[in-house]
């Protein structure tokens, strides 16, 4: 094993260059595995992370490897890690306190990571685990999306969107999605029963009815899906700002709970208007989940889209790329062949 690495890096918060450095290779815990990165996923929020977006929801330390999630092989595993092995096939998306997955390697918790679908490669497999939990999470565990519903998925041609559409069909539930005119058939191809051009049509006064809806996008588009909801409806959010009773689920403390009460009142009184819920997601980590995900990968009813693949030393390209927000499914830095 060597003694350092190599690893993308950014020494403050800020619309900063992330920056190659050699650094020691992270030691593990008795419940980590230590992972050869083969390959990562690039996502919003680590420019947001680098921009210092999300520092009042989670602290770092500098300087601070970026990444979110990866794909690659256990090269050690802790003392009472019993469920990996040395040489597994691993991807997972590492808990917030421990990301910097654009790195040749690095230290996770057993319990966040699940093994890699066998029909993936590592690039297609890095993609997926902060995209399907993220999916999982809304539609799921907060959406509770039951066969027959309708559900909005915001941004359908995203990394988040593409996978969001193919599990809201694996549950039975009729996809309405936003959409460029080129993108409308790779959406419909993901399933997607109805595609709103967002640069023709309004979605706010196309779709009615609906029981749910997964913002990706935030700010006005985030205001006019509360419109389209029935009455019981809800909308579950990546992008909009964290509420009062997200503060209070999560353990923030009465200051920042009330700061985001404050922050977050219009979205109150617009949820209180139409007769529907408002909640905000930061998704976690979680390796019981992702396994599942798996199985349902492994069954070819969830499938990866790649857009680009970056080597690592291009990290900054990627981040770069991904900030423009025309990506069409995932990002990608490839670590190692």
């Amino acid at each position: 094993m060597p003694k350092t690495m190599q690893a993308m890096q950014i020494q403050k918060y800020g619309h900063v260059t992330v920056t190659a450095a050699i650094v020691p290779v992270p030691t593990i815990g008795p419940t980590d595995v230590l992972v050869a990165v083969k390959a990562a996923g690039v996502n919003p929020i680590d420019f947001k992370t680098r921009n210092g977006e999300v520092k009042l929801l989670v602290k770092h330390r500098m300087p601070l490897t970026l990444g979110h999630e990866f794909a690659g092989v256990v090269v050690k595993v802790g003392t009472q890690v019993q469920q990996f092995k040395v040489g597994d096939h691993v991807f997972g998306r590492p808990r917030d306190a421990r990301i910097g997955t654009f790195a040749e390697y690095i230290a996770v918790a057993a319990a966040d990571i699940a093994y890699q679908p066998r029909n993936l490669s590592f690039v297609e497999a890095a993609g997926l685990p902060l995209v399907s939990l993220t999916s999982y999470q809304a539609l799921i565990s907060i959406g509770q999306l039951q066969p027959g519903q309708k559900v909005l998925i915001q941004a359908g041609a995203g990394g988040v969107g593409t996978m969001a559409i193919q599990l809201a069909k694996s549950l039975g539930a009729y996809v309405a999605t936003t959409a460029s005119a080129t993108r409308t058939p790779l959406v419909q191809q993901l399933g997607a029963d109805q595609v709103i051009d967002y640069h023709q049509q309004d979605f706010s006064t196309i779709l009615h009815d609906y029981d749910l809806v997964f913002d990706t996008l935030g700010g006005l588009n985030l205001k006019k899906a509360f419109k389209i909801l029935r009455p019981g409806g809800q909308i579950v959010s990546v992008s909009g700002l964290p509420n009062a009773r997200y503060g209070r689920q999560t353990h923030r403390g009465w200051l920042k709970t009330a700061l985001f009460g404050l922050a977050t009142a219009n979205l109150t009184w617009w949820a209180h208007k139409y007769r529907v819920r408002y909640t905000f997601l930061l998704m976690t980590a979680n390796g019981t989940e992702l396994a599942q995900l798996a199985q349902l990968i492994e069954q070819g009813k969830l499938k990866p889209q790649v857009d680009q693949v970056f080597p690592l030393a291009q990290t900054q390209a990627a981040l770069a790329y991904s900030e423009k927000g025309r990506a069409h499914g995932k990002i990608i830095v490839q670590v190692a062949e």
